[in-house]
């Protein structure tokens, strides 16, 4: 399937999860069309990028190792994605990714993820917190932050400070995750 032919394809894909599932495991069965799918990602002036960031997310939840030869190119451009609609699937993604590196079972992505990577991960983190944007995002970001600060010690007193800050000001939604991450870092 060509890439013209790929983003055609996007027109069909809704908000539902079966249909995002459907797309994704079109994706899964023939992995070589994930550089595609990424590439209508990073389409960040389209509205289609949007489905294309929902199917990427799902790929990346159920097979994450898929972005380990895109690492690059995904970590250089998330920085772009300004679409509500497009954030909060790749700020998934980046927690997935946080997620994995912070395993105590040893996996491919630690080895690959370089430190070039996950600095690209942590500023776009803090920007998504401490910018205008959604809830959904800022939580993926608190999740990614605490993941990652492990790394960089720099990060959890950077995080406590944002969370503590906007606690009084945030949605309930994020007071409940800003609580469950302080308990996390307070510890």
């Amino acid at each position: 399937m060509s890439i013209d032919e790929f983003y055609s394809e996007l027109n069909y894909v809704d908000a539902s999860r079966e249909n995002r599932l459907k797309y994704a495991q079109l994706v899964l069965d023939d992995l070589t069309l994930f550089p595609k799918l990424i590439e209508l990602v990073f389409r960040v002036d389209d509205k289609l990028s949007c489905r294309a960031a929902g199917i990427f997310e799902f790929v990346c939840e159920h097979y994450i190792y898929a972005i380990v030869p895109y690492l690059d190119l995904f970590c250089s451009n998330i920085k772009n994605v300004h679409l509500d609609s497009a954030m909060r699937p790749v700020a998934k993604v980046c927690h997935f990714i946080a997620q994995e590196s912070n395993s105590k079972q040893a996996n491919t992505l630690q080895k690959v993820l370089k430190p070039k990577h996950k600095e690209q991960l942590i500023e776009v983190c803090f920007d998504w917190m401490i910018g205008n944007h959604k809830i959904a995002p800022k939580a993926y970001a608190m999740d990614t932050l605490f993941n990652l600060g492990y790394d960089y010690p720099w990060v959890h007193p950077q995080l406590t400070q944002i969370l503590e800050k906007d606690f009084p000001l945030q949605s309930a939604g994020y007071k409940a995750r800003a609580k469950r991450i302080l308990k996390k870092l307070n510890k």
